[in-house]
């Protein structure tokens, strides 16, 4: 196995850092992977290399506002002035357009984790010939009023104090509450899962766990509006297959509840391979939990089937 990274420039000039592994023998396929809001592509390594040892070739990136791109651009937690949600659905389409320049496989699968999964949902909306499967990991549903009411505060608070300032209140709304469910916590992060061992690895990465900016909730809260629209969602080729996976006790997916949303959506709009899986017990990060071996096999044998 080799692994490799750049700095693929965007259309617009910001600079995004990617990750390639390539397993010794030709590829059986191409996955690219999506991380969600706070972290990095970084801590999917240990995910990557399973899948180099199945054969894949694996690529990732670190979205605008995260990792070592926002660092590079010194934005932390900051999409874009205007516009952002659809700008890090362009990005994929850029960084993808780059690494399979020397990649000769067919069409990539997306894996797409929580932050990850709501531009994953946007990307085959706009581009969704152009992949061969999606794994939708930790996704959620329809925000509804609440998410109307943060979108309406996110743009006040941006206009009153910069759209680059980050936004303690609304972090505290949307996080607070995840963590609540877990009367034991230790930390205001177990939501994410029930090995304390991550949990602690995720609070000690300087990249993990930062406050978002005011401009930022805009964007992602109007994504999230956006993916649920139903004319946006008959745009998702019929055919292409979907695996829906979370977490029994993942509170981003209400426990499981709103995949199921999901895939009722999906189902009305006449998408015909849409399959759901939840793990029982586990939590948020699904990659990240006791047993995580068995849901790595979980996943690797759906992408496989024809």
């Amino acid at each position: 196995m080799t692994k490799s990274i750049h700095y693929v420039k965007m259309s617009d000039g910001y600079e995004i850092y990617t990750v390639v592994y390539k397993p010794q023998t030709p590829p059986i396929g191409h996955v690219h992977l999506l991380h969600g809001m706070a972290e990095h592509i970084g801590r999917y390594e240990e995910f990557a290399l399973h899948l180099v040892t199945q054969g894949y070739i694996v690529t990732g990136h670190d979205h605008r506002g995260h990792g070592n791109s926002g660092q590079k651009q010194s934005q932390i937690g900051f999409f874009a002035d205007k516009d952002g949600f659809e700008r890090v659905t362009e990005d994929v389409r850029e960084v993808l357009q780059d690494v399979r320049k020397d990649i000769i496989c067919d069409k990539p699968i997306l894996f797409a984790h929580s932050m990850g999964s709501f531009i994953g949902r946007r990307y085959i909306q706009v581009y969704g010939q152009s992949v061969s499967k999606i794994v939708l990991s930790g996704t959620g549903g329809p925000v509804g009023v609440s998410g109307s009411l943060g979108k309406w505060m996110a743009k006040g608070f941006g206009h009153l104090k910069g759209k680059q300032t980050e936004n303690q209140l609304l972090n505290k709304l949307t996080f607070g509450k995840y963590n609540a469910a877990f009367k034991d916590a230790k930390s205001e992060f177990d939501w994410l899962s029930s090995d304390p061992k991550e949990v602690k690895k995720y609070i000690d990465d300087p990249f993990c766990g930062f406050v978002a900016s005011n401009q930022f909730f805009v964007d992602l809260i109007s994504g999230l509006q956006m993916i649920h629209h139903t004319k946006e969602i008959a745009h998702i080729p019929k055919d292409l297959p979907i695996l829906l996976i979370s977490g029994s006790m993942d509170p981003v997916s209400q426990n499981g509840k709103q995949i199921w949303v999901v895939a009722e959506q999906y189902k009305k709009a006449g998408l015909s391979d849409v399959t759901v899986v939840l793990i029982e017990g586990k939590r948020h990060e699904i990659l990240k939990e006791i047993g995580k071996e068995e849901t790595y096999e979980v996943i690797t044998k759906w992408m496989e089937k024809k």
